[in-house]
């Protein structure tokens, strides 16, 4: 509930929320330097800085210190709710963070430096191991949090340096005074972090990475620090997707919210406010919000006093006057920056226009190919194909499965209404890095593009879909995953609208049945199944069966498990940044085997050489 999970970003997420209690002690003017070391372990991390120092006064009414208060009580937090906190605006929610991280460390040390001395005091799960200490005199203040993830909770504990390293430079961007540095004693490496070029040299670095030139070297900026503070730049750039960087008082929001909202409603209004005020002719096209923020690269900060999330995640900002506020002061600042460049901005509106003309003749094509064959919807599809009896692509599921085999259990169990099976048999072409051309070439690819409707690369045409949701079901396997991952990559460069809209899902299917008595249950995988059996009798007796593959499992029991929308569990193909998703792709599957090698080795200790399958 408090950190999203105890996957891998689950894990980091224990980073991030130390790491932003010494970021809130610089928004308000406390503290300049934070210090991040990732010690040789590499399941274990220190986050320092040169605040004031959690207090340490004992509180009479609890008998206990404010820093034990801080560290083990929810909603304990000395920023909320004080009107003497001294904090104008924070990152957290109700003071929980701190004590979750606690809770979820086998082992967790803090040391305080105020008021002229030292104090230290240390925890295990939650549980303080004893009485705050006072260590001595000491010059200065400042906090330290030194923490160990519990290796009973996470499947994973060791932290990932380029996870870390990209989260601290976003901080150092995002806070142009700031200076952050990051040691890590695994490499033994030191980086030195501070940006005071702020959200312009951000845009410029975000833009440059994806290799994806601007529209006009000029960039747009703004920023307001009266009332609840603003900052944002902008860019047009020559790529198809538009990629916002959203933040709230110093915090990602990967999931927009509505300071984001506000954003792109503003940049919408003054594009229109110019073409109209300039008398810009447009003849036969109507410009959508679509085509005008095509191809923007934004980074938004706002900084208030009571934020509201989504989650104690912290992905999505819902306070609802920020739509409104953010609007109202980019709107018109946009505007006076498009009209006192004229030059950047009659670029910007000729890159809108053929946006939409590129938009208009996709729609002319697929209108003047279904007018000429009418019903041609059903034709000329893959003889391996298993429709559906339903037209209407909002209530249908394409189910993508891996072999012949697996796809008779499933063509068994589907409801033939609603759901329709393409089997494609062994590993797709690899098709990072080659052209549509070639991609269609295959023909399990081309039989997977005939089937969706829409057509590929510079041929695709949203208009022709013919699945509401396209289902990746493969094995529950290394071999189902990198089936997966091939076709999420087809996907992504050459069909990536269906990406961005939402249309991509992956399937759930178990790999384990255990029966325990006459009940059945289910495991998705290894900790799956241990989790399950922990849960169990210590004297139950337990029948544990694995599946090789989708085809070993009768239909009623895929139909239960994976197909059936009341009890299955679908995950969302929605990548939280396009850019980070392209990078992704290039290192695990582009021409450059470093990237993989190093992925590999650093990961080498978690794999389960048993499991595999040779």
């Amino acid at each position: 509930m408090y950190i999203g999970g105890v996957d891998n970003k689950g894990l980091h997420h224990l980073a991030w929320e130390i790491l932003d209690n010494s970021v809130d002690e610089y928004i308000n003017g406390h503290a300049d330097h934070i210090q991040i070391t990732l010690h040789k372990s590499g399941t274990a991390l220190t986050v320092t800085d040169n605040g004031r120092g959690i207090p340490v006064d004992i509180d009479p009414k609890h008998k206990k210190s404010g820093l034990e208060l801080v560290l083990t009580v929810l909603h304990a937090g000395g920023k909320f709710g004080e009107v003497d906190s001294g904090y104008k605006t924070t990152g957290g929610l109700h003071g929980v963070g701190a004590s979750v991280v606690n809770a979820l460390s086998k082992k967790l040390v803090a040391t305080v430096k105020r008021d002229g001395f030292e104090y230290q005091q240390s925890f295990a799960k939650g549980t303080p191991l004893g009485k705050i200490e006072k260590i001595g005199p000491f010059r200065g203040h400042g906090t330290s949090i030194y923490f160990e993830p519990d290796d009973t909770i996470f499947k994973h504990v060791k932290f990932d340096s380029d996870t870390l390293k990209a989260r601290f430079e976003d901080t150092a961007f995002i806070h142009s005074g700031l200076h952050i540095t990051y040691k890590n004693e695994v490499t033994g490496e030191t980086i030195e972090l501070a940006n005071p070029g702020g959200l312009s040299a951000y845009l410029t670095k975000l833009v440059s990475d994806a290799q994806k030139p601007g529209v006009t070297e000029a960039i747009f900026s703004a920023n307001r620090e009266t009332g609840d503070r603003i900052e944002v730049a902008l860019q047009w750039t020559e790529s198809t997707e538009e990629v916002y960087r959203a933040y709230a008082n110093g915090i990602r929001t990967p999931n927009g919210g509505t300071h984001e909202n506000g954003l792109k409603s503003a940049v919408r209004k003054a594009i229109n406010s110019y073409i109209e005020t300039h008398d810009i002719k447009v003849k036969g096209l109507k410009l959508t919000a679509d085509d005008i923020r095509e191809g923007v690269v934004a980074v938004l900060s706002v900084f208030l006093r009571d934020p509201m999330f989504e989650s104690q995640t912290k992905n999505r900002l819902t306070n609802p006057e920020m739509e409104a506020t953010v609007d109202n002061f980019v709107r018109p600042a946009l505007e006076a920056w498009l009209n006192n460049n004229k030059t950047a901005a009659d670029a910007i509106v000729g890159r809108i226009v053929l946006a939409a003309r590129a938009r208009e003749a996709s729609r002319a094509a697929v209108t003047e190919v279904k007018r000429k064959a009418p019903g041609s919807k059903r034709l000329s599809l893959p003889g391996k194909l298993a429709d559906c009896k339903s037209t209407n692509w909002e209530e249908t599921e394409l189910f993508i499965v891996e072999g012949d085999s697996a796809g008779g259990s499933a063509k068994q169990g589907r409801n033939n209404v609603t759901q329709a099976v393409l089997p494609l048999r062994g590993k797709i072409l690899n098709c990072e890095d080659q052209t549509t051309l070639k991609a269609l070439a295959n023909q399990e690819i081309a039989d997977l593009v005939t089937a969706i409707g829409t057509g590929a690369g510079d041929k695709f045409h949203y208009e022709g879909l013919r699945y509401g949701k396209i289902i990746l079901l493969m094995d529950a396997d290394s071999d189902g995953c990198h089936i997966s991952t091939l076709i999420l990559d087809f996907l992504f460069r050459h069909m990536h609208e269906l990406v961005k809209k939402g249309h991509v899902y992956l399937a759930q299917p178990p790999l384990f049945r255990i029966n325990v008595g006459k009940e059945t249950l289910w495991a998705r995988d290894d900790a799956h199944k241990a989790e399950i059996k922990a849960g169990l009798r210590a004297n139950a007796k337990v029948e544990e069966t694995r599946f090789k593959g989708l085809g070993e499992m009768d239909a009623k029991d895929l139909a239960r498990t994976t197909l059936d929308p009341k009890y299955r569990i679908l995950l969302k193909v929605d990548p939280e940044n396009g850019l980070d998703a392209d990078q992704a792709f290039q290192e695990l599957l582009g021409k450059d085997a470093e990237h993989r090698y190093k992925f590999i080795m650093e990961r080498a200790e978690h794999a389960d050489a048993e499991s595999l399958d040779v």
